[in-house]
């Protein structure tokens, strides 16, 4: 069973910080160009961070950069998304994903015909 589950979530106050988990099972993501996805009220989907399989490369959205790290853990079969600075803006429902293309911008981001994604988790940045 291929299955993707996040953690972490929940409510942060502006300018705090959250780390959202994502712990594979059924597959390893050592084979993945793997990532985040994120979808607010009313806006498209869009990814924000990707981390490939080899080389070690991130990629991120302007909008989160400098604020935002992706990482994995092999021995955990895990990938994080350690999130900093956070602003209202950030709320939304994040989910993690393999086979992660990244684009110019976030809305352009997608994910390959053999890639799996999460359920989601809520994200609620506010005061």
């Amino acid at each position: 069973q291929v299955q993707l589950v996040e953690s972490g979530g929940g409510l942060v106050q502006p300018g705090g910080s959250a780390r959202l988990s994502c712990a594979a099972s059924g597959f390893s993501l050592d084979y993945y160009d793997i990532g985040w996805f994120r979808q607010a009220p009313g806006k498209e989907r869009e990814g924000v961070a990707c981390l490939t399989s080899s080389g070690g490369a991130t990629y991120y959205e302007d909008s989160v950069k400098d604020r935002f790290t992706i990482s994995r853990d092999k021995a955990k079969n895990t990938v994080y998304l350690q999130m900093d600075s956070l602003r209202p803006e950030d709320t939304a429902v994040y989910y993690c994903a393999t086979d992660v293309v990244p684009g110019p911008k976030g809305s352009s981001w997608y994910v390959g015909s053999y890639g799996s994604w999460g359920q989601g988790i809520h994200v609620n940045v506010s005061s």
